[in-house]
Parts: structure tokens; sequence; C-alpha cells
């Protein structure tokens, strides 16, 4: 069983250079963080972008949605800035017959205290374990991307069912 993970940049993957703030998009950090945790899966990372998510726009998704559609793998984890992770993964939900995980981090995966390798964690996780469908895997739940909000003042992400 293969997991393809895509990186689309966001925080998940950004590189900050000084106190103001200015950050471009690095290399995928899912791969240096699976090394690093020893997994035992198959898996291959592929950088389909490197955008802040608040820079995505319906061409993006439609690159990421087609990426997707056209890979063999059926278990997908997107690494997705949290930003527009919502409104990417609903612009996935009729693919059919694969099992698609979003995540995302709050810091950067390079920065010594990071969500990431929790989210990415659970992403893998959970993607091996749920029927085929499109996830959030964020914050230690899994999310329907329906009922899904970011809450900006707490960092989290929550279900707008609860």
């Amino acid at each position: 069983m293969k997991i393809k993970i895509m990186a689309t940049g966001g925080t998940f993957d950004k590189i900050y250079y000084d106190a103001s703030s200015e950050f471009h998009i690095g290399d995928p950090m899912a791969t240096p963080l699976l090394e690093e945790a020893n997994v035992s899966f198959e898996y291959e990372v592929e950088s389909i972008l490197k955008k802040d998510s608040l820079e995505l726009d319906d061409d993006d998704r439609e690159t990421i949605r087609k990426k997707v559609e056209a890979d063999p793998c059926d278990l997908i984890v997107i690494t997705h800035g949290t930003d527009s992770m919502v409104k990417t993964a609903r612009c996935l939900l009729d693919i059919k017959d694969k099992t698609i995980v979003v995540t995302g981090a709050m810091q950067p995966a390079r920065m010594r205290y990071s969500d990431s390798i929790y989210n990415l964690a659970a992403a893998t996780t959970a993607v091996q374990l749920l029927q085929a469908g499109v996830y959030i895997a964020m914050n230690g739940q899994v999310f329907d991307p329906l009922s899904t909000t970011k809450n900006v003042a707490q960092s989290r992400f929550e279900s707008s069912t609860d």
C-alpha cells in the first residue's frame, strides 16, 4: 500500500528569512519528517505547487485536482496552507475511488515547535484507515470539508456541526 504525498507549499514548507516575515516556499518537508519518523509504509512525495495558500486561485486548484485524478495511487495526502485548505478540499469532493486527506501546519515544519509532524502523522494514518472520500486532518481530528472552518483566533480547525 503506497501513499502519494502531494506538496502544494503553504506554511508547512515555508522558510522565513527575517523578523519582517520575508519567506519563500522551500522543498517539501514531508520527506525529511517521514524519514526521521522511520515509517514503514511506502510513500512518494511530489511537489506540485510552491505557493502560500492565500495566493492559490481556481487554476491552481484545478492543477491539484488533475494531479490527484491522474495519479495511479488511491491514497493521497496533500500538504497545503491552512488559509484555503478547506476550499481546495471541497474542490476535490467528487473524485471517486480515492482516499484524499488534506493537512497543513500553523507553524513551518522547519521550526522547532511545529504542529507539522503531528498533522502529517495524523493524515498518513487517516488515509490508510478511512473509506474513499476527502478529509481534512488537523489538530488531532479528521474533519469533513463541508462542515469545517479555520478558527483563526484559536489557531485550530473546528467542525461547524459541533
